[in-house]
Order: structure tokens, then C-alpha cells, then sequence
């Protein structure tokens, strides 16, 4: 090592990757890995950074919140890594964060997630509130979906995300008739439970913040039980294209997903990534998980480009400055608190498995973590359904 961080001997540029390929969460963060791997194999070969090549050191926390936190001072404390590419959870991110911040280090974390949080040491690449639950729910209350059952893993992302939820939907006409929680490796029985709830109280549509195993197992149950998407269908922020493959498409065809990405979006960047995509996976479906994860190396590779440092301030800094034409569309940060600029979308699984868009945002939308424009009315009339 030289006396830089980061910067190995023959000038290439060390960077930590920290995703869990095991778990509870290990199907999504699998796609953030696949994501990130692609981006550095298109970024060296191409010549790489400065004429350095970007150097992983990975690890894989398996879904523990302990070695999430062990392994992130290991990379900064042990590997000479001062940028983490990781997390996937918001309990993974907090329980890295005050890692990160204490050895000044830079995490980029590229899951959507429920805002109300600002580091200078964090790059958020995800959609928060006001991207994507807004719309969803203004297009399910334009959609005369009135009468809401929520259910989600206990846990502050979906509780927060649930919160917001219920807010919106009350300010603006609708009803909440019941908000269940379950642990995040939900067991079969209790998800049942919920599942004869939703057949009981039978509301207009069901908000899901399950996550992983517990939530494809839901969506099977779900159509075992005889519940008709297309008369109460499950409306979600997560369940994309590659939890779907896992669940089977004859299952999904119905439900909705509000995503700033799914992997039908006429782009010309989205058919860059999805040609490079199916060359280095195969069948693998592309989708948000990967997608995000894709981008951000992308973004960084440019703000190293023009920082030519790893130093936390410098690449933060650079990262303001630069642009990426990316699968979903031009994507930037916002120097006002380092969250993605990101175009919402919301689309309907078709009985293939594929995604349809149903509507658009006519712009990208700027990050609002903290919802201090709270409310939605600018979304009603904006975008168009198709």
C-alpha cells in the first residue's frame, strides 16, 4: 500500500463490497452484488479509473446485523477500503453507519428506503417516500382502491413506511381497516393468519412491506387461498422482477410494484444494461435491486474520475458534479442531502412476469427525505397511464 487509502501499489483503487448472499434477504441483495460486479467488470474493462482498476475486497454478512458491522470496520480498519458499496436493509445500513462515520469513510447504499436520514458519509442512490410511495398512493386512491390493509416485517423501514402510508391515504379520502406486523423471516402459519385477515375484512388493496422469504411466501398464500389480483391486488414498493421469477409469474400477474425501474423501461441506457446483463447472467431477470446497484458504481466511477482521490470530502464534492445516463434514466445527486434525483413509475406484473408501466412521472423528481413538502396533490394529474 502506498500512504493513500484506497490506492494499492500499482495505482489501482480498493473499494469494499457488503452484501449478503445468504439470509433472509439473500435473493434481493444477491441482485445488488450481480449489480455491482457487472458495473466493475464494464468499468475495468474499459479501462478503469485514471488508469487504475477498481480493486474489490468483498464480504458477505449473511443477513447479520453483527458481522454487517464487524465486517465494515474490517474493510476500513484492516483492507485500507475507505468506500463501502453495501447494505441493503435500513437496519443494516444504521447498524454500519456509525462505522462509517467514525473512520470518515463514504457508504453508498442504493435501496430504497423510508428517508429521514442525511450523512455527509452516505451516497443514497434509492428512492425514498416521496418517489415512490406517494404516487403509489395517489394512483391507488385515483384508482377507486379506498379501503387499505397493510401489512409488513417489524422493523423500522416498514413501520416508517406504513406510517407514511396511512397518512396519505387518510389525508386524502381513504381508509386504513387494519396494519399487521410479522418478524422478517415471517413463519408460514402466521402469514396465513393474515391471509385469511385480508379474506375477512376484504379491502380494496393490500400494501405490502414483507421482505424476503416471508414475502414470496405471501404471495403465494395469497393465490392459494383464492384472493383475485385483479380484485384486491397487492401493491408493494419491492416485489420486482426477481423475487417475482422465485415466486412464479402465474402467481404475480395483478400485483403492482411502484419503482423508479423495472426492466421493460424504453430507454435507450436500459438496453445497454440489459444486453451487457443477459451476456455476463444468462436468465437472471435484471431488475430495481441490480439496477441500483448498477448505477452506483457507475456514478462513482465518474466522480472518481474528476476527484482522482478517495477522500470522502473530494469524492462527495465530485459526485455533485456528474451525471449518468443509466437504465432508468439520467440519474444525479442531490448536493442538497446526497439522495438520488430518480423518476417515479408505477407498474402492474403481467401473467409472463413481465412488468408493465402504467404510469410516469413527465420529470425526474428531486428527493425529499424528510417529506417537508408532505402531502400529494402535485402527483394527482402528473404522468401519464398507459
Amino acid at each position: 500500500m502506498n500512504t493513500s487509502a484506497g490506492v494499492v501499489s500499482d495505482g489501482d483503487w480498493r473499494i469494499g463490497v457488503l452484501f449478503s448472499r445468504a439470509g433472509v434477504t439473500a435473493a434481493t441483495e444477491t441482485e445488488h452484488f450481480y449489480g455491482t460486479v457487472l458495473a466493475i467488470e464494464e468499468i475495468n474493462s474499459a479501462g478503469g479509473v485514471a488508469g487504475g482498476m477498481l480493486d474489490p475486497v468483498v464480504y458477505d454478512p449473511k443477513g447479520d446485523l453483527d458481522e454487517y458491522r464487524r465486517l465494515s470496520a474490517r474493510m476500513l480498519q484492516e483492507d485500507d477500503v475507505t468506500v463501502i458499496f453495501g447494505c441493503s436493509t435500513s437496519s443494516s445500513r444504521k447498524a454500519v453507519l456509525p462505522v462509517i462515520e467514525r473512520n470518515n469513510a463514504l457508504l453508498w447504499y442504493c435501496s430504497i428506503y423510508e428517508g429521514f436520514e442525511y450523512s455527509p458519509n452516505v451516497i443514497y442512490t434509492g428512492a425514498v417516500p416521496n418517489q415512490n410511495s406517494m404516487q403509489l398512493a395517489a394512483w391507488l386512491l385515483r384508482n377507486q382502491k379506498r379501503r387499505f390493509f397493510l401489512v409488513g416485517a417489524d422493523y423500522i423501514y416498514p413501520r416508517e413506511s406504513n406510517r407514511i402510508m396511512r397518512d396519505m391515504v387518510e389525508q386524502h379520502g381513504g381508509e386504513i381497516i387494519d396494519e399487521v406486523y410479522l418478524p422478517p423471516d415471517a413463519d408460514p402459519a402466521d402469514l396465513v393468519n393474515v391471509v385469511k385477515d385480508i379474506q375477512s375484512v376484504q379491502p380494496d388493496v393490500v400494501f405490502s412491506t414483507l421482505i424476503g422469504r416471508g414475502a414470496r411466501a405471501f404471495y403465494t398464500l395469497y393465490r392459494e387461498h383464492g384472493i383475485d389480483p385483479a380484485e384486491v391486488p397487492i401493491a408493494s414498493l419491492t416485489m420486482t422482477e426477481g423475487e417475482t421469477s422465485l415466486i412464479g409469474a402465474e402467481l404475480c400477474g395483478g400485483h403492482i410494484v411502484s419503482a423508479s425501474y423495472v426492466n421493460t423501461v424504453d430507454q435507450a441506457g436500459n438496453r445497454r444494461f440489459l444486453e451487457s446483463w443477459r451476456a455476463r447472467f444468462g436468465d437472471q431477470p435484471a431488475s430495481m435491486w441490480s439496477e441500483m446497484a448498477y448505477n452506483q458504481v457507475h456514478l462513482f466511477a465518474l466522480a472518481l474520475e474528476r476527484a482522482r482521490s478517495l477522500d470522502t470530502a473530494k469524492l462527495v464534492e465530485a459526485v455533485h458534479e456528474v451525471e449518468f445516463d443509466s437504465p432508468e434514466g439520467l440519474l444525479r445527486i442531490d448536493p442538497e442531502n446526497n439522495h438520488a434525483v430518480l423518476t417515479p413509475r408505477i407498474a402492474v406484473c403481467q401473467p409472463d412476469g413481465s412488468f408493465r408501466v402504467v404510469w410516469e412521472s413527465r420529470q425526474p423528481v428531486r428527493p425529499d427525505p424528510y417529506l417537508t413538502a408532505y402531502g400529494f396533490a402535485e402527483f394527482w394529474l402528473d404522468g401519464e397511464t398507459t
